[in-house]
């Protein structure tokens, strides 16, 4: 139980208050670190001491026994297999938040798309998010009549197969130019799975049927009507290896978050947050990813996008990356029966570009399944929120600092003596060993990271959640008209009172008016103050908690 509680607050653990398991609860898997005391991958690597090595860190507080690294010396190497950022599924959306009635602009490890619904077709495809005319982006585009994709720079249509149906300046009896190769949109091979719509970022032909040989990683939770999943997504103003780190770091919890997430107490407090050792040990590091155990709960990174954390054996729901092609699959323990109270954490982690990443949540679980059915999914969203935003500035600022040292000597600058830091030391070792300590952007970008910007417009949430959150906005828009209507009534109530004459109206009901246009104008100030804290800006401030 002690996992499952940090678990829920760790990884920036933004599962909603109402959810924080009880000694009876179960994840499907929890997967946060420990490093055991002895080193694990012993006979995994080959060595060579002319190469640079990473990770030497020492283990926790001094002991009598012998002072081992919690994990071993990781060298900066190629290896047989290297990790193909290209040949990889990706989550771009969850559906939920998505609009058929018009396209949508989404970036991925630098390449920019533009998701839209091809009711043609009756699915949603990915496109090359620029017009082969003159390059105009289509996601700023529009859905003709006729379900076609229409760049509304000259019109030029498209259909589902990113063939060019139109061309309106060409002339009817002329050459069907739009016919040419060159007219044509570049299609990305797309799926739908747990209601997410997933791309394969690479148009290359012989990735059409991509989706028959490799699948994107397979949870059964998400798919039992037993469970409940809500979702959400938020665009991170830092980069997606600080994000997954993040997420693996339980030990950051009762501090980054303090009052906004219940922890454990420890049998003996150091401090007022009650921070504690934390046993977490990481096995199975291979180019798929890893797995890692803590405390009785379950961790696995597949790579490159998913951290997911459960409860109970790594055999019992958890899916298994297929060595044959690398998607994940049900064993057969699946087919057992869930535990009777089960939550697990899934986290999407996506590259966007240097500095940037998209994190898309969801905890299914199977109990209290009725709270999703009456509280809107915006109010989840509230609390979610200001947990990403207590570590956000942090993370940012950490970020430029690994950028001056470098990725690759992430170990030089950072001292990790003790187990809590086992995931993250593991995930530092496959991004070193298997993808040379850094993403692929195929020459898209110099390496710089975006300068910082003013920290109310760092710590954004119109533009990082709101825009892109289906129930936020709707709540937004709500919430705006609310607070108009209320000011509208606070006005037309005086209106009222100095517009009757004093002897035509009862003191008691020119009181009532009058009280009521107060109250109406208060509420009105009040909600204003919400809907910015909600949706705009919430600081957090650390020296004050």
């Amino acid at each position: 139980m002690a996992a499952m509680e940090v678990l829920m607050r760790a990884s920036s653990a933004i599962v909603p208050s109402p959810f924080i398991p009880t000694s009876k609860t179960q994840f499907h898997k929890p997967i946060f670190h420990n490093i055991p005391s002895k080193p694990v991958f012993k006979s995994s690597f080959n060595r060579n001491p002319s190469k640079s090595r990473l990770f030497t860190a020492l283990s926790s507080s001094p002991t009598t026994e012998s002072v081992e690294p919690p994990l071993p010396e990781v060298e900066i190497e190629s290896g047989k297999e290297r990790f193909d950022w290209y040949s990889q599924w990706y989550p771009v959306m969850p559906v939920c938040d998505l609009d058929k009635t018009k396209p949508q602009g989404k970036r991925i490890l630098g390449i920019d798309l533009v998701v839209w619904w091809d009711r043609n077709e009756d699915e949603w495809k990915v496109f090359d998010d620029m017009c082969p005319h003159r390059l105009a982006p289509l996601s700023e585009g529009r859905i003709d009549q006729w379900g076609r994709l229409q760049c509304v720079y000259h019109g030029w249509c498209f259909g589902g197969n990113g063939d060019c149906k139109l061309i309106p300046q060409a002339p009817s009896d002329g050459p069907p130019v739009h016919t040419f190769k060159k007219a044509c949109v570049a299609v990305y091979p797309s799926t739908v799975q747990h209601d997410i719509v997933w791309v394969w970022p690479n148009a290359d032909p012989q990735y059409k049927d991509i989706i028959t040989k490799k699948k994107p990683p397979y949870f059964p939770a998400l798919d039992d009507p037993s469970y409940t999943k809500l979702m959400g997504n938020r665009d991170i103003p830092y980069g997606y290896d600080v994000l997954i780190e993040n997420l693996m770091d339980p030990a950051h919890v009762p501090y980054a978050h303090y009052g906004l997430m219940r922890t454990r107490t420890p049998t003996v407090k150091v401090d007022r947050e009650g921070g504690r050792p934390l046993e977490t040990r990481v096995k199975k590091l291979d180019v798929n990813g890893y797995a890692a155990t803590q405390e009785g709960s379950n961790m696995k990174f597949f790579a490159p996008c998913i951290f997911h954390a459960f409860a109970g054996s790594d055999t019992d729901t958890d899916p298994e990356v297929d060595p044959g092609n690398g998607s994940a699959t049900s064993s057969e323990s699946q087919k057992a029966p869930p535990p009777k109270r089960s939550l697990s954490l899934i986290f999407m982690c996506v590259p966007v570009s240097p500095g940037n990443s998209r994190l898309i949540w969801t905890f299914p679980r199977n109990f209290g399944v009725w709270i999703d059915k009456i509280v809107p999914r915006w109010m989840f969203h509230i609390g979610q929120n200001l947990i990403l935003d207590s570590d956000l500035y942090l993370l940012h600022v950490e970020e430029r600092k690994i950028m001056e040292i470098g990725s690759t000597n992430w170990q030089k600058i950072c001292f990790v003596p003790t187990k809590s830091d086992a995931l993250v030391v593991g995930f530092r070792r496959w991004l070193n060993k298997y993808a040379g300590g850094e993403i692929d952007w195929k020459g898209k970008f110099s390496g710089a990271l975006p300068p910082t910007p003013p920290r109310e417009q760092l710590m954004d949430r119109y533009w990082t959640h709101v825009v892109n959150c289906k129930s936020c906005r709707t709540a937004y828009k709500g919430l705006n008209a609310l607070e108009v209507l209320l000011q509208i009534v606070s006005v037309i109530s005086i209106g009222i009172v100095a517009a009757v004459k004093q002897n035509m109206m009862l003191m008691a009901a020119r009181t009532a008016i009058v009280s009521a246009a107060i109250v109406c104008f208060a509420a009105s100030k009040w909600l204003a103050h919400f809907i910015y804290k909600t949706f705009h800006y919430h600081d957090y401030n650390h020296a004050f908690v």
